[in-house]
């Protein structure tokens, strides 16, 4: 799948790895993240922090009735207030797709799959 733009020069088709990795690169910047996690941990088990090729293995991008909704699973920092994380994540996320894809995201929902202490 993809998004389709229509702009007065023609059609733009932008994959959802794409939105992914620029989704991802957005929420690992904000401060009280220590990574993405898998949306497959609840099979595996396990909680892995994945590296920044793999971004897209922890953010799920959907197209429904011309709104886009991106799920996003995290890994927190400890010491760090949740849902003020959620919410710069939130915040930041939509900000850079609007100003780099020129993509209005109806919801970004995040997922914390884990809390992990990090040496200071």
């Amino acid at each position: 799948m993809s998004i389709e733009l229509k702009t007065n020069y023609g059609q733009i088709d932008i994959s959802n790895d794409v939105i992914a990795t620029i989704a991802g690169g957005a929420a690992v910047d904000c401060y009280g993240i220590v990574g993405m996690a898998s949306k497959q941990q609840l099979k595996d088990g396990l909680t892995e922090i994945l590296r920044r090729e793999n971004f897209t293995r922890g953010v799920i991008v959907r197209q429904e009735n011309d709104e886009v909704h991106i799920d996003m699973y995290i890994i927190v920092s400890y010491g760090t207030k949740i849902s003020e994380v959620a919410h710069n994540v939130q915040s930041k996320v939509r900000y850079t797709l609007d100003k780099t894809v020129g993509l209005s995201v109806e919801s970004v929902n995040i997922f914390v799959q884990g809390v992990r202490v990090t040496n200071p």
